[in-house]
């Protein structure tokens, strides 16, 4: 069977990894715009680089009339459990030699004002019930808070009353050197092929039922044809659907949303004296992506702090691809959609604009909000974050992510942005199943997902303790990640 697969970031190339360890026989090439794997949304400082595993995120444990819900905190945390699994399986085997090459040790904390602290209270209860977070500490002590997370609190006063929580065993994931470990392994261990500077640009299903792929390589117009079509390419995802002439294309529109970041180079020593990612509460109309927060990244062996990110509304698909190339991707039948939204998520709207026009002052002057004097210490610059693209479907707009394939299981796309990276093996796995399910009756392909995922059940997982635990501990000691604390 013949794979094509549209995009080289982590979803693409995590795709092509999955289904060439599980089938072998399977021929598949990657075809990529850029110049290399990982390069696009993928890239360390595109990204927040959060493991995100609800440990801290207040937008994925929403509250209702003083109740909260930790359904979609249980389903993500358990996501990104099978994610280290498969991570856990490339070092075993020597596809990645160091663990500390992508992923490091962070604790995730969560800190909100006098406003929020009954919420962050009752967030602690419902979760630290759960042994997906039973780790999870809280207090409303100045100096414990300090220990946890020193740069917001070195210059607060103390009067002010703060609550905050601490999970010590949080990561921060390079899922751009990830990506170009894996894309590395894939093409000289698994025989993967991948074509660099091949810009798709249309699908199409020939009279034959096979996929004709349209590109431009290095300049060069080229055709590519398979038996199943994968497209993992972030933004570029929705002009492509557009073009396939599937019958669902009509139900999904692109909402674009970029942001920035502040970044500062520090010494390891003030690197080890703030070792957290500090997530607090979003302004009323901010999108998920745009929860400010104060994080320790590792890139490359030296150490950044980053703060934002800074939401903006720039209608292109994709850094790096122009206006024009969103306006040809929306259908006549995507403009009533794009009104509803634009109509009944006007504060949104509203917000993404003003934050584009936010000066470097204006940004200095948050940061400060959220780590008093702060903007002072350190030598900071903005920087432009990856682009993301939210899903309309139906005429409503989607926070999360969705698995899209056709019904004859020939076309699969993965739309959406959160929680993305993160969650990205899991998600794979599941897209496999629907896109490729032939792969799963065979017993050595059975064996070989259970030795890489030796728990994928979701449900398992969340209601298991023991087996979670066991899993948990098993991988986390291969990842680096300590038990007790960094």
């Amino acid at each position: 069977m013949n794979v094509i697969i549209i995009g080289a970031g982590i979803m693409g190339t995590t795709f092509a990894t999955l289904a060439k360890e599980l089938a072998p026989d399977l021929d598949i090439t990657i075809l990529e715009r850029l110049d290399r794997a990982g390069a696009g949304n993928s890239s360390a400082f595109w990204n927040a680089g959060t493991g995100h595993e609800a440990n801290c995120e207040l937008n994925y444990t929403p509250v209702d009339e003083e109740v909260i819900s930790v359904e979609k905190a249980l389903k993500i945390h358990a996501q990104f459990n099978v994610a280290k699994q498969f991570w856990a399986h490339l070092i075993e085997k020597g596809a990645i030699k160091d663990p500390t090459t992508f992923i490091n040790q962070t604790k995730h904390c969560t800190i909100v004002s006098e406003s929020a602290i009954e919420e962050l209270r009752l967030r602690y209860k419902e979760m630290s019930a759960h042994h997906f977070f039973e780790q999870m500490r809280y207090s409303e002590d100045f100096d414990e808070i300090k220990s946890w997370i020193p740069y917001t609190m070195d210059e607060r006063p103390r009067h002010e009353k703060m609550a905050a929580t601490v999970i010590e065993t949080g990561t921060d994931v390079n899922f751009g050197a990830l990506t170009e470990q894996m894309a590395d392994h894939a093409v000289k261990e698994l025989g993967v092929k991948i074509e660099y500077g091949t810009h798709v640009k249309r699908v199409h299903k020939s009279p034959t039922g096979r996929w004709v792929i349209e590109a431009v390589s290095n300049g060069v117009p080229v055709q590519h044809r398979a038996d199943v079509l994968f497209v993992g390419a972030g933004g570029g995802a929705f002009p492509l659907l557009k073009r396939s002439h599937l019958p669902f294309r009509s139900r999904f529109a692109g909402f674009p949303v970029g942001g920035r970041f502040l970044q500062a180079q520090i010494s390891e020593e003030q690197a080890k004296y703030y070792t957290a990612k500090t997530y607090g509460k979003a302004k009323v109309g901010a999108p998920p992506m745009s929860v400010p927060h104060l994080d320790l990244r590792v890139v490359d062996g030296k150490h950044y702090l980053l703060f934002g990110p800074f939401a903006s509304f720039k209608p292109v698909l994709e850094r790096g691809r122009g206006f024009f190339d969103y306006l040809t991707s929306i259908r006549l039948h995507d403009i009533p959609g794009l009104l509803n939204v634009a109509l009944e998520h006007f504060p949104l709207v509203k917000y993404l604009v003003s934050e584009s026009f936010k000066g470097e002052k204006s940004m200095f002057e948050e940061l400060d909000s959220f780590a008093p004097g702060l903007s002072k210490k350190f030598d900071w610059k903005p920087i432009a974050a990856g682009q993301r693209v939210q899903i309309i479907k139906d005429g409503d707009l989607q926070m999360g992510t969705e698995i899209v394939v056709s019904n004859d299981k020939t076309y699969g796309t993965l739309l959406g942005a959160s929680p993305g990276a993160s969650v990205s093996p899991e998600v794979m796995l599941r897209c496999l199943e629907q896109l490729i399910p032939s792969i799963f009756s065979r017993d050595e392909a059975r064996k070989k997902k259970n030795d890489i995922f030796p728990e994928d059940d979701l449900d398992t997982l969340i209601n298991n303790p023991d087996r979670y635990r066991k899993i948990r501990d098993s991988v986390n000691q291969q990842l680096g990640i300590t038990r007790s604390g960094a």
